[in-house]
C-alpha cells in the first residue's frame, strides 16, 4: 500500500467522522425550516394567518442570530480543551434540543407556551451549531496536506447541503406514507423527523468517540504554546481582529446570503409566492441539490490550483446579476394568466362546495369551493375560494346539505348555492336540503392556489434552482480552506468560527425572514400582492457589498504552506 493511499484512507475516516456529525446537525437545523408552514399552524393561533408564518420564520432566524455566541463559547472551549470533546458536546446539545422540539404540544393544547418553548429550543440549537462547523473545518484542515487543503475541506462543505437533502427526503417519505391530514395533525408525522434526530446523533457520537485529537493542536498544547485566553488573543490583538473583519465583510457575509437564497429562500418562494404544491416544491429543491452537490468538491479542488478568492467572488457576482431574472422566471412559469390558451376543458372540474358553521357564532357560515383547472401540458392548478356567509338567523339544524340565497351584485334576482355541511365532532348529519336566508358575504374572499406542475415546467424550475446551487458551491466550496488559513492553530477555532457564524447565521440566516418581510412591506390596498421580487434586494445588496470589499482587500492564496 503506497503512502499516498494510506494518507487518503486516513483522511477518509477523518472526513467521515467529522462530516457525519456536521451533516446531522445541519439536518436538525433544517427540518424546522422545511416544516415552517406546518409549524406556524401548530404553534400559533389559527386566526394569525400570514403573521404566524412570519413569526415562525423569525423563530427560525433567532436560531441563526445566536450562532455567533455559540461560536465564541465553543470556539474558546475548542482552543482550550481540544477539538474532539467540543465536537461531542455540541452534537449532543443539538440533537437533544431537536428531539425536544418534536415533544412540544401545539398551541391548541398549551397556548402561547408552545411558541415560547420552541423559541428557547431553537436558541439552544443555534448555540450548539455555532460551535460545530468551526471545529469540523479546523479538524480536517489540520490533518490535510497543504496542497490539497481546499479539496479535503470541501467535503465538509457538502454536509450543509446533504443535511438539507436528508431533511427533505425524510419529510417527503413520511408525508407520502401518511397523507396530508395525518402528517399535518398536531401529533402527526411532521414530528417524526425531529424524533429521528436522537437515533442519528447516537450513531454519530459512537463514530466520533473513535477520533483522535488534531495533531497540530496536540503539538501546540504539548509544547505549552496553547492560548491562555483565546477570546482576547483572537479579538484583542489588532492584526488578528483585522483578519476576522476581513473574513466577515470580504467573504463570509456574501457567502451566507448566496447560500440561503439559493436553497432556503428559493424553496420558500416556490411554495409561498408561486404556490407550487408541497411535494413538487420540495422535489424541485431535492433534485437540484442532488445534481449540484459534486460541485462543492470541484470548486474546493480548483481553489488549490487557482486560488480561493476569485472563485468565491465569481459566485457572488453571478448571484447579484442572475437572481432577479431567475425569480421572475419562477413567477412566469407558474402564472395562470400565461396558460389561458392551454386550458383542458375536459379535465377542468369544480368540486362540490363544503360549508362549516362557526363554532361560536351560528350566524357565520364559512363556505369553501374548489376548482381544479387542467392544462394540456399536464399541469393542474387548484383554486380554493373561501367565503364567509352571514345568515339572517342562527342556524341550529343538522341537515347534511344546506342551501342559501344571496342577492347577486351583477344582475337582479337571487343567487342560490347548495353546499355540503361539515359535521361538528359528535354530530350526525341527516340527508335532505335545508334552505336558509343569507344577508351578506365576505367582501374579500380568501383565495388559495396550489399548483401541480407539468413535467416540462418542473424540470425548468429544477434548472433554475440548480443554477443557484452552483453559485452556492462556488462561494462555499473553498470557504473552509480560506478561513483556516487566515488564523494560527492556537486560536483558529475561535477566530474562524465568529466571522463564519455572523456571516451565515446573521446575514445569511435572515434571508428568508427579511425577504418575506420586505415583500410584506410592499403590499398596499391597490396592490395586495406587493412586489414578489422585492425580497431579493437584501441578498443582492449584501453580496454586492461583500464583492466590492473582497475584490479590493482579499488576497488570492492557492494554499499556505504553514498554518500553525
Amino acid at each position: 500500500m503506497t503512502a499516498n493511499h494510506q494518507q487518503a484512507k486516513g483522511m477518509g475516516f477523518i472526513i467521515g467522522a467529522s462530516s457525519v456529525g456536521t451533516l446531522i446537525e445541519w439536518y436538525d437545523f433544517y427540518i424546522f425550516g422545511m416544516l415552517a408552514t406546518i409549524i406556524s399552524k401548530q404553534f400559533f393561533p389559527e386566526e394569525a394567518g400570514a403573521s404566524a408564518l412570519l413569526s415562525t420564520l423569525a423563530i427560525f432566524a433567532a436560531g441563526f442570530i445566536v450562532r455567533p455566541f455559540g461560536a465564541l463559547v465553543f470556539g474558546r472551549l475548542g482552543d482550550l480543551v481540544g477539538r474532539k470533546y467540543t465536537f461531542l458536546l455540541t452534537l449532543v446539545l443539538m440533537g437533544g434540543s431537536t428531539f425536544a422540539i418534536g415533544l412540544v404540544p401545539g398551541y391548541a393544547s398549551i397556548g402561547w407556551a408552545a411558541p415560547v418553548l420552541v423559541l428557547l429550543l431553537r436558541l439552544l440549537q443555534g448555540l450548539a451549531l455555532g460551535g460545530e462547523y468551526g471545529g469540523a473545518a479546523t479538524y480536517v484542515a489540520e490533518h490535510a496536506p497543504p496542497h490539497r487543503r481546499g479539496y479535503w475541506t470541501s467535503w465538509i462543505q457538502t454536509t450543509a447541503t446533504l443535511g438539507l437533502f436528508l431533511a427533505l427526503g425524510i419529510i417527503l417519505l413520511i408525508r407520502q406514507g401518511q397523507g396530508v391530514t395525518r402528517f399535518t395533525a398536531e401529533w402527526g408525522g411532521w414530528r417524526y423527523p425531529f424524533w429521528l434526530s436522537a437515533v442519528l446523533v447516537l450513531v454519530s457520537v459512537l463514530i466520533r468517540m473513535r477520533m483522535q485529537e488534531s495533531p497540530m493542536f496536540a503539538r501546540v498544547k504539548a509544547a505549552g504554546m496553547g492560548a491562555v485566553n483565546p477570546l482576547k488573543e483572537s479579538f484583542g490583538r489588532r492584526a488578528n481582529f483585522k483578519m476576522v473583519l476581513l473574513a466577515l465583510f470580504g467573504a463570509v457575509m456574501g457567502q451566507g446570503v448566496i447560500w440561503y437564497t439559493g436553497q432556503f429562500y428559493a424553496q420558500s418562494f416556490i411554495e409561498n409566492v408561486c404556490k407550487v404544491n408541497f411535494v413538487d416544491s420540495r422535489n424541485i429543491i431535492l433534485v437540484a441539490i442532488l445534481l449540484a452537490t459534486p460541485f462543492f468538491i470541484f470548486f474546493g479542488a480548483l481553489s488549490d490550483r487557482v486560488g480561493r478568492k476569485w472563485i468565491m467572488l465569481a459566485g457572488m457576482l453571478l448571484g447579484v446579476i442572475a437572481y432577479r431574472p431567475i425569480y421572475r422566471n419562477f413567477i412566469q412559469l407558474t402564472d395562470p394568466a400565461g396558460k389561458r390558451l392551454t386550458v383542458d376543458a375536459s379535465g377542468t372540474k369544480g368540486l362540490p362546495g363544503v360549508a362549516a358553521m362557526d363554532v361560536r357564532d351560528k350566524t357565520k357560515l364559512v363556505v369553501t369551493a374548489v376548482v381544479d383547472t387542467a392544462y394540456t401540458d399536464g399541469a393542474v392548478f387548484r383554486t380554493t375560494r373561501t367565503d364567509t356567509i352571514g345568515l339572517a338567523v342562527p342556524f341550529t339544524g343538522q341537515t347534511g346539505r344546506l342551501g342559501y340565497l344571496l342577492p347577486r351584485k351583477d344582475v337582479p334576482g337571487m343567487d342560490t348555492a347548495v353546499v355540503q355541511l361539515k359535521a361538528l365532532p359528535g354530530v350526525e348529519l341527516r340527508d335532505g336540503i335545508t334552505y336558509v336566508a343569507a344577508i351578506g358575504q365576505s367582501h374579500r374572499p380568501g383565495i388559495l392556489m396550489e399548483k401541480s406542475l407539468s413535467r416540462g415546467d418542473f424540470w425548468r424550475m429544477v434548472w433554475l434552482v440548480f443554477i443557484q446551487v452552483i453559485f452556492v458551491t462556488m462561494v462555499y466550496g473553498p470557504m473552509a480552506a480560506f478561513l483556516v488559513e487566515l488564523f494560527p492553530t492556537k486560536i483558529r477555532y475561535t477566530s474562524m468560527s465568529l466571522p463564519y457564524h455572523i456571516g451565515n447565521g446573521v446575514f445569511g440566516g435572515l434571508v428568508p425572514f427579511l425577504g418575506t418581510l420586505i415583500v410584506e412591506l410592499t403590499k398596499t390596498k391597490d396592490n395586495p400582492a406587493g412586489d414578489p421580487l422585492a425580497g431579493l434586494w437584501y441578498p443582492i445588496g449584501v453580496a454586492g457589498l461583500c464583492l466590492i470589499i473582497g475584490v479590493v482587500y482579499l488576497r488570492n492564496a492557492t494554499r499556505q504552506q504553514q498554518i500553525d
